[in-house]
């Protein structure tokens, strides 16, 4: 059920593609400072639950809002709060690593943009790469200048779609400290995973996708994945 002061809501959600639900009916909220993670057998329909609540496609039935209001990608209001990174590595063939970051960071008004992108450098480990442009990166590479792009920018709702993808052990266990922090800053964030330490290591909450949805424990959801 809905918790006061929820970021994120899915009611009675239905998702699927054409007439045809992929899992269970998904309800869960996740208020701030909360990490829900979404786990589940491939195929599950994990990530067509997330890029639902993302607005990437619409739902068969139900409600996804964020803050109370029906997600809506278009809208000013929900693109300022919701930042997500999918498995799309979408970028301009001609920016630079540090110019697309700048873009990221200018566009959404961050203070002291400049210092801002030295920092999601640092911490991805891309400052050799700065001035590389996307095609020129190994896939690992790619990966992290996603990331960055979706943590340099403020956001009150964070989306992941399988953030450890491509990632060695020492920059996921980064990554799990990272999304820490930004929930407790105040941020929602909605991770999918397959990773089971990564799941203990950030998760308040989890939820198993499959013919039926359940909400479960941390502890009980990195079980699933390990059963998988």
């Amino acid at each position: 059920m809905a918790g006061v002061g929820a970021v994120l809501e899915a009611r009675e959600l239905l998702v699927g593609y054409g007439d045809t639900p992929v899992c269970g009916e998904v309800t869960v909220a996740v208020e701030p400072g909360e990490v829900l993670a979404v786990v589940g057998v491939n195929g599950a329909g994990k990530s067509t639950v997330v890029r639902t609540l993302a607005g990437r496609q619409l739902p068969l039935a139900g409600d996804a809002l964020v803050h109370g209001l029906p997600v809506m990608p278009d809208a000013v209001l929900f693109r300022r709060q919701v930042a997500a990174v999918f498995d799309e590595d979408v970028f301009f063939p001609s920016l630079t690593v540090r110019e697309h970051l700048l873009l990221v960071a200018r566009g959404h008004s961050v203070a002291s943009p400049d210092k801002a992108v030295a920092a999601e450098l640092k911490f991805f480990g891309l400052l050799g790469r700065a001035d590389a442009v996307p095609d020129s990166l190994s896939s690992g590479q790619r990966r992290r200048l996603l990331l960055a792009a979706g943590f340099i920018r403020p956001s009150s709702l964070l989306i992941l779609d399988e953030p450890e993808q491509r990632l060695d052990p020492v920059m996921r266990d980064a990554l799990g400290r990272r999304i820490r922090g930004h929930a407790g800053a105040g941020a929602a964030v909605v991770l999918v995973t397959h990773d089971p330490r990564l799941l203990v290591q950030t998760a308040t909450q989890c939820l198993v996708v499959g013919d039926f949805v359940e909400l479960v424990d941390p502890m009980q959801g990195a079980s699933a994945i390990a059963g998988s």
